[in-house]
């Protein structure tokens, strides 16, 4: 088949963009391979534009303006990091900060919703001010290697925990915490059949391994009635108007208002900074230092999309760690991010298409990807107790607390401790002395 001149020209002009834009040749990759990359994350991630509508409503807000507010401000905030940070990082409404919101703040402190919104507004615009002054940066790199290197690992068992709940392979008991699922429901039987399609994809080297797994795992669910028909295929997007721009002031000045303020501000920043780390460490964008270059963009990024994703009409807009799907099929660059951010535009328009994905196809690619998660676990030294033992609580409390703000807490106040207490505190930072004490304080006065 031969190509027509303009199609080949207007393919060479879009290389020529991607390549002045996001440095593709220095980052070491192309344009399928960011493509293909971004699609990646976008299926990995894409089950937020379901689930954030379904946790915020209980607040009474409205399911259909959720939704485009979730699709909108992952866009924006996304957009940012392609193009101001040039990494590979999606963004969108994080999951547990939205659960906060909606029956912590709203249901269980009975605060209208538009008060919530007004606390995640203001912390946007702190966060903006913390990103475009070196504090936020200061923190990233002040984190030890060895930490970062845990939080990568820790962040994969997390992911592949949410994994395994996701698809049912485990599921909650009263007894133990956690149990073996029904292995013969359809869900299950089909998040195990899309594992074992995943897996012989990679092991032939199939590049795009994981995308193509989940769209055969959801092609596959139709016969199994666990992927359902969807009645339309194009929907113009729901009204923005009964959640737009609905602020209310007038608890400010209160101290609970404070408490929730400035919980958002700690779960997020904590949260962004545990992602950027343990990503950036996967795909070796550490620098030797173990510094994350451009990090105040960034982290900006993030910033930009809470107080857009406020007042759009959303919780807490957050760093996604499964932008890891992408950085483990090849993604390196803005190119990649910028693709999911078309995608979450588009969904605005198919919704009734994408919602046919069901949580048993994205489940198994959520637990390869912890698997790709873990090989940072070899740069840490486990002779050194002093490193090893910070390093360890910071992998296992993450999945255990499920979050990995907690396990990151866990990680630099133990290891600012047994510094301290075996006579090495000359290779602790100033800021992890405050970030320590400031920690153990939370847990003191929260």
């Amino acid at each position: 088949m031969s190509i027509k001149p303009e199609m080949a020209t207007s393919t060479s002009g879009f290389s020529r963009w991607a390549e002045k834009v996001f440095k593709l040749s220095q980052n070491k990759t192309n344009v399928r391979t960011e493509i293909v990359a971004g699609f990646t994350t976008f299926m990995t991630m894409a089950y937020v534009l379901i689930v954030n509508p379904q946790i915020l409503s209980n607040t009474g807000m409205d399911k259909g303006a959720l939704f485009s507010a979730t699709a909108l401000s992952a866009a924006i905030a996304t957009l940012v990091m392609a193009f101001h940070a040039n990494y590979p990082f999606a963004l969108a409404p994080g999951m547990g900060l939205n659960a906060f919101f909606a029956f912590t703040v709203v249901l269980g402190m009975k605060y209208p919703w538009q008060v919530a919104l007004t606390a995640i507004l203001i912390e946007g615009l702190i966060f903006i001010l913390l990103s475009v002054t070196p504090v936020r940066e200061m923190i990233v790199n002040a984190i030890p290697l060895t930490i970062k290197h845990a939080v990568s690992v820790g962040i994969g068992f997390f992911i592949a925990f949410i994994g395994v709940r996701s698809a049912g392979i485990v599921v909650n008991s009263e007894a133990t915490g956690v149990t073996l699922g029904n292995l013969k429901s359809p869900e299950v039987l089909l998040a195990i059949i899309g594992l074992i399609i995943m897996g012989y994809l990679l092991a032939r080297g199939v590049k795009g391994a994981l995308l193509i797994g989940i769209l055969i795992t959801t092609l596959l669910g139709i016969p199994l009635k666990v992927t359902p028909i969807p009645s339309s295929i194009i929907s113009a997007p729901p009204s923005l108007s009964p959640i737009f721009f609905k602020f209310d002031f007038s608890k400010v000045l209160t101290g609970e208002f404070l408490i929730v303020m400035f919980t958002f501000l700690f779960v997020d920043m904590f949260d962004t900074v545990g992602t950027l780390v343990g990503v950036a460490s996967k795909a070796d964008m550490l620098d030797k230092d173990g510094k994350l270059p451009r990090a105040r963009q960034a982290l900006l990024a993030d910033a930009i999309g809470t107080t857009f994703g406020a007042i759009l009409g959303t919780s807490t807009v957050t760093t996604y760690v499964e932008s890891a799907a992408g950085v483990a099929e090849g993604g390196r660059t803005g190119l990649t991010a910028f693709t999911v951010a078309v995608l979450m535009l588009l969904s605005l328009f198919f919704a009734p298409i994408f919602t046919i994905v069901p949580s048993a196809a994205t489940a198994p690619a959520l637990i390869i990807i912890g698997l790709f998660m873990l090989s940072p676990i070899f740069k840490i030294n486990f002779e050194d107790y002093t490193e090893a033992i910070p390093a360890f609580l910071t992998i296992i409390m993450m999945p255990f607390t499920y979050s990995i703000a907690e396990g990151l807490v866990f990680g630099i106040v133990s290891y600012v401790v047994l510094k301290i207490i075996s006579g090495r505190y000359k290779e602790v930072s100033g800021t992890m002395y405050v970030l320590a004490i400031l920690f153990i304080l939370k847990s003191i006065l929260g």
